[in-house]
């Protein structure tokens, strides 16, 4: 990226454009790189993982509409990049939310590539506001799928359990939760990489997989349940391992 925004400061660390460099992505700033290596340093396989959490995506996506979900909010969207969800969703009306100025600046873009793509600038840890702001576009009558794919751990206390439980009852039976979450399998370098994203623009909490599941109360957590991410649902562009490579846990929950 040669110039910010308005109201951008590419000085300060930025995690949807961390993300994009892990993704080997070119929306993003020195300070951003800078940063996103130092992650590296302590965790290797972080570009991997971001794969496989794309990957993730791919297949979770695929699998809510083929159920006969037309109607999915991805939050915390990030940067647009190859395999977005509305490439992958057919024709679901595909709703994305960040409140980051350069991912909406980014996402505009998306509203020329079809009827059924909107890109809303909002928060998502104000989920009585954001729902407020998603009803002209959200039948909420009707079944959606909530993404919320690497975003929760950068909600660090518990008021994410009730932005969940907010979209949890505010959408209707059939809807899903589609979710991947980082873990703490490393402490002798987490307190370096809490430190890293401390200094960005979202601070890090990492939970374990009981505090992880947790997000599901109200769903029922569908096969194979709470995994890592390349384990859910592999098919042959993403093969089932008994290796992984990153701290964390994806799963996708149906509304009854």
């Amino acid at each position: 990226m040669d110039s910010a925004p308005d109201g951008v400061d590419p000085n300060v660390p930025n995690v949807a454009r961390m993300y994009d460099y892990y993704l080997d992505g070119k929306d993003n700033f020195a300070a951003d790189r800078e940063a996103a290596e130092r992650i590296l340093r302590l965790f290797p396989n972080t570009k991997d993982s971001a794969r496989e959490n794309r990957g993730f995506l791919r297949r979770a996506v695929r699998d809510v509409t083929a159920g006969g979900v037309r109607q999915i909010v991805d939050l915390g969207a990030g940067l647009p990049t190859q395999g977005n969800t509305h490439e992958i969703a057919g024709e679901a009306r595909v709703v994305y939310v960040d409140y980051d100025p350069v991912v909406c600046t980014h996402g505009r873009a998306l509203l020329a590539r079809g009827e059924n793509v909107d890109f809303l600038e909002a928060d998502a840890r104000k989920p009585d506001e954001l729902l407020a702001r998603l009803e002209p576009m959200i039948d909420f009558d009707q079944p959606v799928a909530f993404m919320l794919l690497a975003i929760l751990h950068f909600m660090p206390d518990d008021s994410a359990y009730d932005v969940v439980a907010r979209l949890r009852d505010a959408s209707a039976p059939g809807s899903h939760l589609i979710l991947s979450h980082a873990i703490d399998d490393k402490p002798d370098t987490t307190p370096e990489a809490l430190e890293v994203y401390q200094q960005a623009t979202a601070a890090l909490r990492l939970r374990t997989h009981e505090e992880i599941l947790r997000f599901f109360d109200g769903y029922e957590l569908l096969e194979p349940g709470l995994v890592y991410p390349k384990d859910w649902r592999p098919d042959d562009e993403q093969p089932a391992s008994r290796f992984r490579s990153n701290p964390g846990y994806a799963g996708v929950g149906r509304k009854a």
